[in-house]
């Protein structure tokens, strides 16, 4: 286990309350810098389990995890799978197409149904902002929610492999200059990286095209640009977001190869960048607009990486609810 890193800005020492395990991840907003951290040092203690000779754990040895995933996915809902029979748990993987939804089933009634069946913990995405949040308050108080994704809202889980990877590849996130390019308005990637990289320590900074930076950006504390070229020498890490062309309305920007003119990552930007910049990308990527395929399989990407560590930041996310107490189950009726 690696000794944990102090990343955090100075800052008052965690309280009792911030050491107590999270019964839920809806989100980063408002975790303090301690419970951040806690979960980066836990997640180092499950890099590589599951893997080759290294065994799998038994953490989870008697729970159930849901994947309740109303968007599609390939990461993350694999990931949580893996994640969870790693530590030893059994996992059931919802799909609407071929559930009661199709039916006219709400999404509160389908997941009181799946409660009722005895689960420990519902991993949802949702295109709906604040579902999560919703799904915690209608279950009961032994059930646990993580949020996988909710709409352009907040993605946790991401945002937390992607610190875990720059913290691994650097040493530290405290100091570092952080670009998150691309989509900026529909990325609830870049509004999870945004909470958690300011509170340990890091400047931040938004680029994309006028139209892709929303106006309620200037009030997060953030830089603001819409020239990449400007910003290459001066950033530790490049995020490459993905246009999210399923969420646009059409017209944000003239075409796809103006975008990738003014804010793709090619071989000739690397130049420009510093030697070690280090490139994250949430995935999946489109290949010649955001990212070049000469980048993206470089020395400088750790794409595959931020996969690879998934796993061990969704291990520790899952015991670290998991780990909170437990209300007793009320006895079933009938």
């Amino acid at each position: 286990m690696m000794t944990p890193l102090s990343d955090a800005p100075a800052a008052p020492a965690a309280s009792p309350d911030e050491r107590e395990p999270l019964h839920h991840l809806l989100g980063l907003e408002g975790l303090s810098a301690a419970t951040l951290l806690r979960l980066l040092d836990r997640a180092e203690e499950y890099v590589g389990v599951g893997v080759g000779e290294v065994p799998k754990r038994t953490e989870l040895q008697g729970r159930v995890v849901v994947n309740l995933f109303y968007e599609p996915s390939t990461r993350t809902r694999m990931s949580f799978a893996l994640a969870a029979r790693r530590l030893g748990a059994d996992v059931l993987d919802f799909s609407p197409a071929g559930s009661s939804t199709v039916k006219g089933e709400s999404f509160i009634d389908t997941a009181k149904n799946i409660e009722a069946m005895g689960v420990d913990v519902m991993v949802v995405r949702h295109a709906s902002p604040g579902a999560p949040h919703i799904l915690s308050r209608h279950l009961l108080p032994h059930v646990h929610v993580i949020n996988a994704g909710d709409g352009a809202h907040e993605h946790p889980t991401q945002a937390l492999l992607d610190l875990f990877t720059i913290r691994k590849r650097l040493g530290r996130i405290a100091g570092l200059t952080v670009g998150l390019v691309g989509d900026i308005a529909h990325s609830r990637v870049a509004r999870s990286n945004i909470h958690a990289l300011k509170t340990l320590g890091a400047h931040v900074i938004v680029c994309g095209p006028t139209t892709l930076i929303p106006r309620e950006v200037a009030h997060w504390g953030v830089e603001i640009t819409h020239n990449l070229d400007a910003i290459l020498p001066r950033c530790d890490v490049l995020n490459l977001l993905r246009i999210q062309f399923e969420r646009q309305r059409g017209g944000l920007f003239p075409s796809i190869r103006e975008y990738r003119l003014l804010f793709g990552m090619d071989g000739q930007r690397m130049r420009r960048a510093r030697p070690d910049v280090l490139l994250l990308a949430p995935g999946p990527i489109n290949r010649g607009v955001e990212i070049t395929p000469e980048v993206a399989d470089g020395p400088n990407s750790a794409i595959l990486d931020q996969v690879k560590y998934g796993l061990a930041v969704r291990m520790a996310v899952l015991a670290e609810v998991c780990g909170s107490p437990r209300a007793s189950r009320p006895f079933p009726p009938g």
